[in-house]
């Protein structure tokens, strides 16, 4: 399927999820933008991250006060061709699996971390 394709049903994805959150959070989760990319690119992989990664937050987590050497701004990352490809293809398995991966990402964003994550089903 087209990059541009992936990437459209993506952002339906994140807007459909983003619309379903608890308005507490939903603020919140509009904040912070999400960049839709096919792979994680190459400083991505120095950081020694896998290239099949499906998602990826960068940035100072929310109400988190600022510290010494926080240049990027908070920023959700989705991954679609590799999502494309765990999704085996599917369209619907795609959607749900975008779906996942934003909400995992956007609870690093709120500051869970991986248990936190794993306790809510976002693993």
């Amino acid at each position: 399927m087209k990059a541009s394709r992936l990437e459209r049903i993506a952002s339906e994805a994140v807007a459909a999820t983003q619309r379903e959150l608890p308005t507490d959070i939903r603020g919140a989760a509009r904040a912070v933008p999400v960049h839709f990319e096919s792979a994680p690119g190459p400083d991505v992989l120095a950081e020694g991250f896998e290239p099949d990664l499906l998602g990826l937050f960068t940035g100072r987590p929310h109400g988190e006060e600022p510290g010494a050497g926080d240049a990027a701004p908070a920023q959700i990352h989705i991954y679609t061709a590799n999502l494309w490809d765990f999704a085996g293809e599917d369209v619907g398995a795609y959607r749900e699996e975008v779906r996942l991966t934003y909400l995992h990402e956007l609870g690093h964003f709120l500051g869970w971390d991986e248990d936190q994550l794993a306790a809510r089903g976002l693993d």
